[in-house]
């Protein structure tokens, strides 16, 4: 027992603390998008249900075939180690990555994961044939218990640690060992001999029938369910928060909790609780997307969002144990779980990105949800007394009915009353007008980037070239723009929103912008009108700005670049690095500004900004400033300047309102193989 143990807790251990160390790896090279995390889980659920297939062929051959196969697999999965992620993959512009991460995944952990993935029901198949007593669905919990201690260690133990590289070699010589102590489990299982049923077993195997196609239906259903809510739920919280391993883990966290306590302690799932708390998590979840839900605190709507996922994945997988066939139809069992997974990764990381204009997942996630378990409910109802059975249909279709017709109205209201929808890889755009210009001089048309404003601008003529939000003149980078004006700029933006800076160019201005989605050049070239009316010579350069000036061989000389490539108040890390930063003073002229937005609702980005300010010994500026509340045009905002000593002598407009930037606490800079968003969370 203790081998089986040991084997399937050092896989499931391993299985999942991968998924943050290679997702943090590769994050950087594909724009820093909470999608990368979408995609590596859509990857990660394909390749489990490779391995649960893989145990399910492989325990129909004689023990001994059994592991000499898998040994042979195990040998040959230590080539692919270390798996440090090759840099050819970067690509500095690309419109859909998610063929191409797929691609970088299945070579460099490909192997290795599907080994792991086929650890746990293959080592419960061969317990059940070599042992009478136990129960083997018990080392499955072993092994969901494990695979959430790995979760919950690494925004807490590992990120705060250790570097990327190191992550990675340190996994790659625990899958080492795992490898070996599979192997001896292996040859160890196969010269055991098959125990003989007892006789009350061999009786009851006697008349033991095969689950139903309804049963195998089921099965796939719920486990979709819960799969396609967990994504959501993690696309809901990443895509205007941070696409950090922290907001990934605990939605995971949650989903792998509810299948521990199902199967381990089956008996905690009351049908009479937690079918009311799953009805109320439901309702929660559905407000939450109601445009006009009641406003809470972020941490009380992660926190709220985590329990309502958790409640209705223990309703799924309760469901499912109480589902669940004769241990003869374990590895089966497992693969159509797992084929459920993959069902949902597949609809929330690559379908629902390229054919929908909204986030309308979650919605579809939701009602399917809600009409699994109604399903499972109505079969269970018909075992139930006729008055029982006559009220709870019409007790069940009529609450059915009702959130279907909410949820259909929430996804209208997605779209509706905008002049554009679109969605690629890179979030959601959406345009529409505030105001009639007519009558109202704050009158304005708005881009939208998930739930935050990307930029506006004013729909009457007299302000149409005003900059606005959070560039305003009393801005930080107002001020830089005001402080350079005297000569012929060259202005680099690594961000293009609707175009605001613009607004700043004056005749004989170079304007040089870095966009990585292509559609939002589309909008601004055809929704609004600041590219057009700029002075300036403008060029834009499509991918990633850090990617795209890193192929740049001259420098390009600028007089002050900024860096607002947020999407909402995601902070794309490999843009704040030391690396990075480096790579902004190679392109910026010696007396040249850097201007950072750092305006973030969740982080304080203000450690990140000094460390690299004082690793480059310049001077460090930042600049809070709070609108008023009446106003409409002008957003509160935080910027930091970062300049040569002599820059900052020579504009002394510039310490005007400004604070320097100087250590408060200890603080390590990030680099690209370090950083830690979970120490400057608010």
């Amino acid at each position: 027992m203790l081998f089986y143990a040991l084997t399937i807790s050092l896989s499931a251990f391993l299985l999942f603390e991968v998924q943050p160390v290679i997702a943090k790896m590769i994050l950087p090279w594909f724009g820093g998008s909470s999608a990368v995390w979408s995609t590596c889980m859509l990857f990660f659920q394909l390749i489990l249900l490779l391995g649960y297939a893989y145990a399910h062929w492989l325990n129909k051959l004689p023990p001994r075939k059994q592991a000499m196969a898998h040994i042979s697999l195990l040998a040959l999965s230590l080539l692919a180690l270390p798996i440090i992620p090759n840099p050819s993959w970067k690509q500095a512009g690309m419109e859909q990555p998610s063929l191409t991460i797929l691609a970088l995944l299945s070579v460099t952990v490909g192997l290795p994961y599907f080994l792991l993935s086929s650890t746990s029901p293959l080592l419960q198949a061969w317990y059940a044939r070599t042992h009478q007593s136990g129960l083997p669905y018990r080392l499955f919990a072993l092994s969901n218990f494990c695979s959430m201690l790995a979760l919950l260690s690494y925004p807490f133990l590992i990120e705060p640690n250790l570097t990327s590289r190191s992550q990675g070699l340190i996994w790659s010589g625990a899958f080492v060992c795992f490898a070996a102590l599979c192997g001896l489990t292996a040859w160890r299982t196969s010269a055991e001999s098959t125990v003989a049923a007892a006789p009350d077993a061999q009786v009851e195997a006697a008349i033991v029938t095969a689950p139903t196609w309804t049963e195998r239906f089921l099965w796939l259903g719920l486990a979709a369910a819960a799969s396609i809510l967990l994504l959501a739920v993690t696309n809901h919280l990443t895509q205007d928060v941070a696409a950090i391993p922290f907001l990934w883990i605990l939605p995971l966290a949650a989903y792998l909790l509810s299948f521990i306590v199902c199967f381990e302690a089956p008996r905690l799932y009351f049908r009479p609780v937690l079918v009311p708390l799953a009805i109320a998590s439901l309702a929660f979840m559905a407000d939450r997307l109601w445009v006009d839900h009641h406003p809470l605190a972020l941490r009380l709507v992660i926190a709220l969002l985590n329990v309502a996922l958790f409640i209705v994945c223990t309703a799924c997988h309760g469901e499912l144990v109480r589902l669940k066939p004769h241990p003869r139809y374990l590895t089966g069992f497992y693969v159509i779980i797992s084929m459920g997974g993959a069902v949902g990764g597949l609809f929330v990381g690559l379908f629902a990105p390229n054919v929908f204009h909204a986030y309308y997942e979650f919605p579809i996630g939701l009602a399917f949800c809600a009409l699994v378990l109604a399903g499972v409910f109505t079969r269970a109802l018909w075992q139930a007394p006729q008055m029982w059975k006559s009220t709870g249909m019409v007790v069940l279709c009529l609450l059915l009915g009702g959130y279907v017709y909410f949820l259909r109205g929430i996804m209208v209201e997605m779209v509706s009353g905008y002049k554009v929808v679109a969605r690629n890889f890179y979030g959601q755009l959406r345009v529409f007008d505030e105001g009639d210009p007519r009558v109202d001089d704050d009158a304005a048309r708005k881009l939208i980037h998930g739930v935050i404003n990307h930029g506006q601008q004013m729909l009457r003529p007299e302000y149409r070239r005003r900059p606005v939000t959070y560039f305003c003149p009393q801005s930080g980078i107002g001020r830089a723009m005001k402080a350079l004006e005297g000569a012929p700029r060259r202005i680099g933006i690594l961000g293009l929103g609707c175009g605001t800076l613009a607004a700043y160019s004056l005749p004989g201005d170079t304007l040089r912008i870095y966009e990585i989605n292509p559609q939002v050049l589309e909008i601004a070239n055809r929704d609004f009108t600041y590219l057009k009316d700029s002075p300036a010579k403008v060029e834009v350069a499509m991918g990633d700005g850090r990617l795209l000036l890193e192929a740049e061989p001259a420098t390009q000389l600028f007089d002050i670049l900024v860096m607002d490539a947020f999407s909402g108040d995601s902070v794309p890390v490999h843009l704040i690095t030391r690396e990075a930063f480096a790579l902004y003073f190679r392109h910026l002229k010696p007396n040249g500004i850097l201007a950072v937005n750092i305006s973030n609702s969740y982080l304080d980005l203000e450690p990140v900004m000094e460390r690299a300010a004082n690793a480059f010994d310049k001077t460090g500026l930042v600049y809070h400033w709070a609108a008023r509340d009446d106003d409409n045009i002008c957003f509160s905002c935080s910027w930091t300047l970062i300049m040569n000593h002599e820059t900052a002598a020579a504009h002394p407009e510039l310490q005007k309102d400004a604070k320097l930037l100087l250590p408060t606490r200890p603080f390590r800079i990030w680099t690209d193989d370090f950083s830690n968003m979970f120490s400057i969370l608010r």
